[in-house]
């Protein structure tokens, strides 16, 4: 069965639909087979891996995530091919801005989500699930669901207080929902080595939180900025990028997570500590940690 893990930030803005999409891709590219499941109402993640072209006809076919959470379209019949047979979308719609509201009144509203993924789990390595900004109906539904959370965090001092909300409904849905849901990790997102604060951020997540974040970090990327234009992922935009290749950093070691080699997967994302030393670039905690002393002691 499938690894269910859910992209959750309750703040908007931090990374949360571009990690969704480049972690899914990235872990296609890989050679695992990935569902990626667009819960967030503005569709972004699905026209992040869907051309201009195709999109308006899926978001208006009837078939999509609203339709199977609601009614009686087995989700299955949703699923579109994204990239071939490796990655595959459950696409977001237009109507599903009022999934919350027709799912308030129905009982086990908060599995809606669980009972249209569990026939489908078995056919995926991972299912990605990009989540609306925000603690309602749906993203509840996604942590329900869920085996574990992995949480987007931007480099600045309000996204620390947004997290210990996130964390306290976390714990909620541990206690009364799903008592295995686990946080898969933080990942630091838009950082800018240039900027002291990111590295200051950087530190705070890592002192409280030693066992969870990722080494990977995500930079600020213009790249990354445009590519969801063209409908591609950064790794398709651009390859050789820093986005690109701090998204495959974090896939090579969320892959390790989740076989359980936590010791091997941070040391592949922490190899640029040694590659920095040479003058390379590298988008690790470890790496970037080391060249801020360099600096400070010149």
């Amino acid at each position: 069965m499938g690894r269910l893990i859910a992209i959750a930030n309750q703040k908007g803005g931090v990374g949360k639909t571009t990690t969704a999409v480049n972690l899914a891709v990235a872990l296609a590219a890989d050679h695992r087979k990935v569902l990626l499941v667009d819960l967030d109402p503005q569709g972004n993640a699905s026209s992040g891996v869907i051309a201009d072209t195709r999109l308006g006809e899926l978001k208006s076919s009837g078939r999509t995530i609203y339709e199977a959470m609601v009614g009686d379209l087995p989700l299955a019949e949703a699923i579109r091919e994204a990239r071939g047979d490796r990655l595959h979308l459950a696409p977001s719609g237009p109507a599903l801005v009022g999934a919350e509201i027709e799912l308030a009144t129905r009982e086990g509203r908060e599995r809606a989500l669980k009972r249209i993924l569990d026939p489908v789990r078995d056919r995926y390595a991972f299912i990605i699930v990009d989540t609306p900004p925000s603690l309602g109906l749906l993203t509840l539904n996604s942590l329900v669901a869920a085996d574990s959370v992995l949480v987007p965090m931007q480099c600045e001092y309000y996204a620390l207080e947004g997290l210990t909300a996130l964390l306290e409904t976390i714990r909620r849905v541990r206690a009364s929902l799903n008592p295995k849901l686990e946080i898969e990790g933080l990942v630091l997102t838009m950082f800018d080595a240039r900027n002291r604060l990111s590295h200051e951020i950087g530190r705070e997540v890592q002192k409280y939180f030693p066992d969870k974040i990722f080494e990977s970090v995500i930079p600020r990327s213009v790249r990354m900025s445009e590519s969801p234009s063209h409908g591609l992922s950064v790794l398709e935009y651009d390859a050789k990028s820093a986005g690109a290749e701090a998204y495959r950093n974090l896939a090579a070691e969320l892959i390790a997570r989740v076989a359980g080699d936590t010791a091997g997967g941070s040391a592949k994302a922490g190899d640029g500590a040694a590659s920095a030393a040479g003058g390379a670039r590298s988008w690790s905690l470890r790496a970037l940690f080391a060249r801020d002393r360099e600096r400070s002691r010149r």
